[in-house]
């Protein structure tokens, strides 16, 4: 982790401690690509390319009698969000102060989780291939109110089936679509998450940054999250006031099984 330069940062372990506790808290819960596809590594900051396992040929050859070809790789790009720590604010907390200002932290973290999110369902023009951008599928209209989207996630569970995608299956939902089903319940009182997830046989997933809501197999193999260096927070720079960190990640994605996936598209995402 030397490249993160942390020990040149004028912040005491205790400070390392609140900010990374702070990270992680923050993090989690948004982070939702990962928790819905296969996840390898961390393999570390100088890991570079994936293996694609496929070769290429080359227009030249090195001599005579000697043919060669080219390993393809997939290479993985560096996600990068800035923000600054007020040095006050973490002298208060080493101090004892609880209600130490990281609001700066909280935003730079949920901007790094939805750009993941983003690159994994819908793509990272020029850099990643999302899932739904792979989806030979039609979208599903998830319809114009929550209580039509069971029979949507019905209709996208139908066409994995077709395509001999086996379950248990699992539904990224956007912010707003996830607060609609959260917050529906349907004739009866029954709770429209719980029919979703019969449905499903499997997790409900809040994915801020999502557009609309997006059903993806669970079988394992079809979707790859490879990760160099993990969710870490560096050290850029520092004055009399603030302390300059940044987060920072290296991750390609692959989709092995394009059908294994179906959008469920909403007018409002």
């Amino acid at each position: 982790m030397d490249h993160l330069l942390r020990a040149q940062a004028p912040i005491t372990a205790a400070g390392w401690e609140l900010i990374d506790g702070e990270a992680t808290q923050r993090l989690r819960p948004a982070l939702a690509a990962r928790r819905l596809v296969d996840f390898a590594g961390p393999r570390g900051w100088s890991h570079s390319a994936t293996n694609l396992g496929r070769t290429e040929p080359l227009a030249s050859v090195a001599g005579d009698g000697v043919t060669a070809l080219r390993r393809r790789v997939l290479p993985l790009v560096e996600a990068r969000a800035d923000f600054e720590i007020s040095l006050d604010e973490l002298r208060d907390a080493d101090r004892g102060a609880a209600d130490a200002d990281l609001d700066a932290l909280d935003l730079a973290a949920h901007r790094i989780a939805v750009a993941e999110n983003v690159a994994v369902f819908h793509g990272w023009s020029g850099a990643i291939t999302g899932i739904t951008e792979a989806s030979p599928h039609a979208p599903v209209p998830l319809g114009s109110s929550p209580q039509e989207y069971p029979s949507a996630v019905a209709a996208a569970l139908e066409r994995l089936l077709g395509s001999g995608v086996a379950g248990p299956y699992a539904l990224a939902l956007g912010a707003e679509q996830h607060r609609l089903v959260i917050e529906t319940a349907e004739h009866g009182g029954y709770p429209m998450l719980e029919h979703l997830r019969k449905i499903l046989d499997g997790p409900i997933v809040w994915a801020p940054g999502v557009r609309g809501a997006v059903l993806v197999s669970q079988r394992g193999g079809d979707f790859l999250l490879d990760c160099g260096q993990d969710l870490s927070i560096g050290y850029d720079s520092h004055d009399e006031q603030v302390v300059r960190l940044y987060l920072q990640e290296s991750f390609s994605f692959q989709v092995a099984t394009a059908d294994a996936a179906v959008a469920l598209i909403s007018h409002a995402a």
